[in-house]
C-alpha cells in the first residue's frame, strides 16, 4: 500500500528511541493522570494490549485482569515491557499489529496512544480485527491524542496518511503516522461501523469504550 514506507519509517522510529519512550509519562501531568484513570475502566478477564510499547499501562492492566496478552512490533520496546512487569499472568508476544490476527477471543482489547498511528485507509480492517477479537460481551477500550495534541506535533504535508515528524536525542528524524481524532467524528464513524461507543475527552487526550456489532459475537 501507499503507506508501507511511512509505516516502516514509523517501526524504525520505535525501535529506535524506545528509551526515549517513557520521558513524556514523567514530564507531563496529563500522562499521570491518565494513568490513574486505570483503575476506573471496566478492565476485566483476559486482556488484549495491542501496542504495549514500553508497559507503562500493562501492569496497571495486569492488576485488572484475570491475563492480559501484551503485543508490540518492536523487540526493544518488549524489553523493557518485561522489566517493568513482574505479573506471571502476562504474556508477551512480538508481531506486526497489520498483519497478526489473534488466536483467540479476550474480554477486553485495550490500546493507548495506538490508534492514532493507524492510517485513516487501515481502520474499518483494524476495527473489524478488534471486534473479532472480543469475547461475547466484550470491550474495546482506547486512549489516545486528541486534535489539540496537533500544536505540540510538527505536523508534515503531502504524506500517504496524515503524518508527523518526531526527533530524536541523536538527531535522526523519522516520520510518523498522526491522525488527531475528533471524538464526535470518531464516535460517528464506529457507530457507521455497528460499534456502540461512548468517548470522554479528558485533557488534552480522550478515553473511548467500544462495543461491537452483535454479528461479530
Amino acid at each position: 500500500m501507499d503507506d508501507d514506507a511511512l509505516l516502516a519509517e514509523q517501526m524504525a522510529y520505535y525501535r529506535a528511541g524506545a528509551a526515549e519512550y517513557d520521558r513524556p509519562y514523567t514530564e507531563y501531568e496529563d500522562l499521570q493522570k491518565l494513568l490513574a484513570v486505570v483503575d476506573e475502566l471496566p478492565i476485566s478477564g483476559d486482556v488484549l494490549e495491542l501496542a504495549c510499547g514500553t508497559g507503562q499501562w500493562t501492569p496497571r492492566l495486569a492488576a485488572r485482569a484475570q491475563s492480559v496478552t501484551a503485543v508490540d512490533a518492536a523487540t526493544e520496546v518488549l524489553t523493557l515491557t518485561r522489566a517493568r512487569t513482574a505479573s506471571p499472568t502476562v504474556q508477551f508476544i512480538q508481531a506486526d499489529l497489520f498483519e497478526w490476527q489473534p488466536p483467540r477471543r479476550y474480554d477486553t482489547v485495550f490500546f493507548a496512544f495506538w490508534l492514532s498511528h493507524v492510517p485513516p485507509t487501515r481502520l474499518p480492517d483494524f476495527w473489524n480485527t478488534v471486534a473479532a477479537t472480543l469475547a461475547p460481551g466484550g470491550k474495546a477500550i482506547f486512549i489516545d491524542d486528541g486534535p489539540a495534541a496537533a500544536a505540540e506535533e510538527e505536523v508534515l504535508a503531502n504524506q500517504p496518511a496524515p503524518a508527523a515528524l518526531r526527533r530524536l536525542d541523536d538527531g535522526s528524524q523519522y516520520r510518523i503516522v498522526k491522525v488527531f481524532h475528533d471524538a464526535r467524528t470518531l464516535t460517528n464513524d464506529l457507530t457507521a461501523l455497528g460499534w456502540s461507543v461512548r468517548i470522554r475527552p479528558m485533557g488534552g487526550n480522550f478515553i473511548g469504550i467500544a462495543e461491537p456489532p452483535a454479528t461479530s459475537g
